[in-house]
């Protein structure tokens, strides 16, 4: 479970472990992580996404409490910045650094998560179902739908949806199923606390077809949870948004 000491990883880490799940937590945020390893009976493991040794290192941790069967992959990062700048100088335009440090956390990051933890999956013995190994992609509905100083983001998001059949079939051979969760504006510490937190929430809930709020972190775990259990859904893109299709800004 990577990015799973907090939001949308933090949720589905729960919902796993109160299914009977060994959960490895694997996040940079050691305190919150080794907290919520402690508490559901998992184990946090200190996990950078771009470093592929401290990866092999997660999934090697997770062999250790048993067969590998799931993989989650939650970590991801955002930015803000319009392609190019107002002054019309090339200084101004998109930070490529950045643009770089988004794909390579979000996309490649994904991608050496999925091709290291399936490899120990594919060892596996067969379920009774014939399955070795369910992993779940977290991507975006700005995947579809990216906003104005978002290309960064949504070239990342798109990635992983356009990685998430072809990925699917590489590993049908191996028994190993392929989905993506694609959420809207759910309500994690991104948006920060407090009042004006609270009413900018509010604010954004407004745009959403329906129910107008924000989604909750629980809503999209239970998503991940059925997208882990239910043998018949592969590589599959799932919306989780509140039927909201965001605007240009």
């Amino acid at each position: 479970m990577t990015g799973g000491a907090s939001g949308i990883g933090e949720a589905s880490a729960r919902q796993l472990a109160a299914k009977g799940a060994k959960v490895v937590v694997a996040d940079l945020q050691a305190d919150k992580g080794e907290a919520l390893a402690k508490e559901i009976g998992g184990v946090f493991v200190s996990v950078d996404v771009t470093d592929t040794e401290q990866i092999k290192a997660a999934v090697d941790k997770a062999l250790e409490l048993g067969p590998l069967r799931a993989l989650v992959n939650s970590a991801g990062i955002g930015s803000a910045q319009r392609t190019i700048g107002r002054d019309g100088e090339y200084d101004s335009a998109f930070n490529l650094d950045i643009y770089k440090k988004v794909i390579a956390i979000n996309l490649i990051g994904t991608f050496d998560c999925i091709r290291l933890a399936a490899t120990a999956m594919s060892r596996a013995e067969a379920t009774d179902t014939g399955e070795k190994g369910a992993i779940v992609n977290m991507a975006s509905v700005a995947a579809f739908d990216g906003q104005i100083g978002q290309v960064a983001y949504s070239s990342s998001k798109g990635g992983v949806v356009g990685m998430t059949l072809p990925v699917a079939r590489d590993l049908a051979a191996a028994g190993i199923r392929v989905n993506t969760v694609a959420p809207g504006l759910i309500d994690t510490p991104i948006y920060g606390s407090g009042p004006e937190s609270e009413a900018f929430k509010a604010h954004l809930g407004e745009s959403v077809l329906f129910p107008k709020r924000l989604g909750q972190p629980d809503e999209l775990a239970s998503m991940v949870i059925e997208l882990i259990t239910n043998s018949y859904m592969n590589a599959e893109v799932v919306r989780v948004d509140g039927g909201i299709r965001l605007p240009p800004k």
